[in-house]
């Protein structure tokens, strides 16, 4: 396969993450695997995307921690390379955290390459659907805590007044940043925390859920099921410590290994036709008791964490799929035309 990957910033991921996880362990089963920024995409005017692209070499043995050196050394290969002749384009930026121009350059981009035949994952209408946390919203309510999303400071009271306890956070953003618990008698901190989130447009209020002080669980998904390897379900959990109720990893949160149960599964099946049609291949649910507080589309994190406590390589699984959905891709074009295509 020929695998284009679309990151933020191509010197800033660091050895282990989940992206660079997926580069590493691409380039060492001999596909050939470029990553790109979406600063480095363009449109070219015999309507070809190109990019100026850094080849991911294959690193042997522990792959991601040789990774992040090899593609800053003197001999990283550099070149432009024609995006639209990629078998595969994965879109594993994140939007929340980059430029406003960017926050839709890479799936926009991503949708003409669709056009010339490759395969474009996460989907990029899909992507498009999903831009903040409102996305959750779309899903059947029995998987989501109650919810208020609005900017009035009235509203956000009352809804406190009614539940008592609520958090609060942005309804853009991500890692855990101006999350917090919010207690309906002490108004003075109500006013100052709402103020803090309002600073990034609408804010999230969500009921308080007790199981939160227990941490909270990533279960992935793949193709709209949970991805397994071996008999192992990718998840961990993470754990908030001290009286910081994120249990966010940037937050200070501690990881464990994940007992994925009946409960998790169920809401993973409660959400998983929307998530095909909407064409998302790799997903992170974070889950709360019985309740689904997040879904990771853009660049679920933390493949390498649950490989850590289930011993097992899930990038194998990814990788498997993606050949797959090449080969399917392969054998449709031998046997249907373009007009024949169209209308599968």
């Amino acid at each position: 396969m020929k695998i284009g990957i679309v990151v933020n910033v191509m010197d800033s991921e660091v050895a282990g993450q989940t992206t660079y996880r997926l580069a590493a362990d691409a380039a060492n089963a001999g596909h050939e695997t470029w990553l790109m920024s979406a600063g480095t995409l363009s449109y070219e005017p015999d309507d070809r995307i190109r990019a100026y692209a850094r080849r991911v070499p294959a690193c042997g043995s522990r792959p991601s921690s040789k990774l992040s050196d090899a593609l800053k050394s003197d001999k990283a290969e550099n070149i432009w390379i024609t995006v639209d002749d990629l078998d595969v384009l994965l879109l594993r930026s994140n939007p929340s955290v980059q430029h406003g121009w960017a926050q839709t350059g890479a799936m926009n981009f991503g949708r003409i390459a669709m056009r010339h035949g490759v395969i474009v994952l996460n989907d990029p209408n899909g992507l498009a659907k999903a831009m903040n946390k409102l996305y959750l919203q779309t899903f059947p309510e029995q998987v989501w805590p109650r919810t208020l999303i609005t900017r009035s400071e009235s509203r956000i009271a009352d809804f406190a007044k009614r539940e008592g306890t609520i958090v609060i956070k942005p309804l853009q953003g991500s890692g855990g940043k101006n999350v917090f618990i919010v207690h309906s008698k002490d108004s003075a901190n109500m006013d100052q925390m709402v103020g803090a989130v309002r600073q990034d447009g609408y804010v999230v209020a969500q009921e308080y859920l007790p199981a939160a002080a227990e941490g909270d669980t990533r279960l992935f998904l793949m193709n709209g099921v949970p991805l397994q390897h071996k008999g192992k379900y990718a998840a961990f959990r993470r754990i908030r410590t001290g009286d910081d109720m994120r249990s966010n990893i940037h937050a200070g949160g501690k990881l464990r290994r994940a007992n994925v149960d009946d409960t998790m599964l169920r809401l993973a099946e409660m959400v998983r036709p929307k998530l095909v049609q909407d064409g998302m291949f790799l997903v992170g649910l974070d889950i709360v008791g019985d309740k689904i507080m997040e879904i990771n589309i853009f660049s679920p994190g933390g493949l390498g964490s649950a490989q850590k406590f289930e011993k097992v390589n899930f990038s194998e699984a990814v990788l498997v799929a993606l050949e797959r959905k090449v080969d399917y891709m392969k054998y449709y074009r031998r046997n249907f035309s373009n007009v024949e295509l169209a209308t599968l």
